[in-house]
């Protein structure tokens, strides 16, 4: 009814308020979720489907493949037609796909529901950070986008926690649905809470040519490059844990699936610190000096976690201390680098916000797939991973990023 005082509450929020913004947060928040919570079921699931842990691990990793080609889809998509009906299509396919995840009969069936959720769910992150660009602008941005990197790092955070118990009590099929209610959830207020933030100027037909020949822009700027490299190496890490954690933690270290949960929200309580870090100083320094720092520390904290691994720890914090620095260096990069690449664009944010997606879940995917089939009952093949991603994000930083002038100049 539009005369209902509820709808006109819900027309009167603004696209720069904190309810605005935390409704995009559970949008940008879905794909994490959708990864993070059914982590303590893998283990089981290698027995619930006799199958190996390399098949159950690609589970993630084809789900990363189906969120990395979807980003580069929609955003395009978005820049043409506007954020929300290209997000509520996304959504719409994130449900039909989780309820048939919940439905899986075998590990085939639901590696291809996961691909098709994917699909679905990278609609969310993609057009939640074009959203952002567009309502704050390049350098405020950065800011937002790291409050709601806090924001939606809640959802990792208690996700395994809940998947874990649901596992145990409830079979994994709930942790599914229990998905499509939040994919609901999000569509609601999608629906009726957040408007529109694509400028009408910038939304206009563009032929397949012209997006190829914005990709081929975008690529050939070693600014945007060097962002989107070093946010994309910071997620590889990340990804490299959430691969084979549940089988460290849990078959090397004998952790109870529903004590993983626990462990690993102090892993994400790193990550939180750096978002919550990269926040309070985006004002006083640009983009770069920030990913700089947060680099640095992911090179440290993954060669510590490596050469620990090396020497066959017997405490599982031993791999958990580590893995926090690492993360607070993920949450320093990776919200400066979005908004480091997505600064110069505003007139296709869109298009790249989903190619710096897509480009990062190939990547991430594929290192996903090396640490599942690298595992060999230790935990060396995720930390050799997490330690190179380390090293190539600092790398990548000092190749094409530490002699330019940050996007504030620009």
């Amino acid at each position: 009814m539009p005369d209902s005082p509820f709808v006109e509450y819900i027309q009167l929020i603004n696209p720069t308020s904190f309810a605005c913004t935390l409704s995009i947060a559970l949008l940008v928040a879905l794909g994490p979720l959708a990864t993070d919570m059914y982590l303590p079921a893998l283990p089981g699931l290698a027995g619930e489907f006799s199958t190996s842990a390399g098949m159950v691990q690609l589970t993630l990793s084809l789900f990363l493949a189906g969120f990395a080609l979807a980003q580069i889809i929609y955003g395009p998509l978005s820049d043409r037609f506007g954020r929300k009906p290209v997000l509520l299509c996304g959504l719409a396919l994130f449900v039909v796909a989780s309820i048939a995840c919940a439905f899986a009969k075998n590990i085939e069936m639901l590696i291809l529901a996961r691909f098709v959720q994917a699909l679905g769910g990278s609609a969310g992150p993609v057009l939640g950070r074009a959203m952002v660009r567009d309502i704050h602008g390049p350098q405020e941005s950065a800011r937002v986008l790291s409050h709601i990197g806090s924001a939606m790092a809640l959802a990792p955070a208690f996700a395994p926690i809940l998947g874990g118990y649901m596992s145990v009590y409830l079979g994994w099929p709930s942790i599914f649905w229990f998905l499509t209610l939040v994919g609901i959830l999000g569509a609601s207020l999608l629906v009726l809470a957040i408007a529109e933030t694509a400028p009408q100027e910038h939304r206009h037909p563009k032929p397949v040519k012209t997006i190829l020949a914005d990709y081929a822009r975008l690529l050939q700027d070693a600014t945007y490059l060097g962002y989107t490299l070093t946010c994309t190496l910071a997620y590889a890490g990340l990804f490299a844990f959430l691969s084979g954690s549940s089988f460290v933690i849990i078959d090397y270290f004998g952790v109870s699936e529903q004590h993983f949960g626990l462990l690993f929200m102090l892993v994400v309580a790193g990550y939180i610190s750096g978002t919550l870090t990269g926040a309070k100083l985006s004002r006083s320094y640009d983009f770069r000096r920030l990913v700089a720092a947060g680099s640095v520390l992911l090179l440290i904290a993954g060669a510590t976690m490596f050469i620990i691994a090396l020497n066959q720890p017997e405490q599982v914090m031993s791999i958990i201390l580590p893995m926090m620095i690492f993360m607070h260096g993920v949450g320093l990069v990776m919200p400066q680098s979005m908004a480091g690449a997505m600064a110069n664009y505003p007139q296709m944010a869109g298009s790249a916000s989903g190619l710096l997606g897509f480009i990062q879940m190939s990547v991430a995917g594929l290192i996903g797939i090396a640490v599942g089939h690298g595992y060999d009952g230790t935990p060396v093949a995720m930390a050799l991973a997490i330690a190179l991603m380390g090293l190539l994000s600092l790398l990548t930083y000092l190749l094409l990023l530490h002699r330019r002038p940050g996007p504030r100049a620009e």
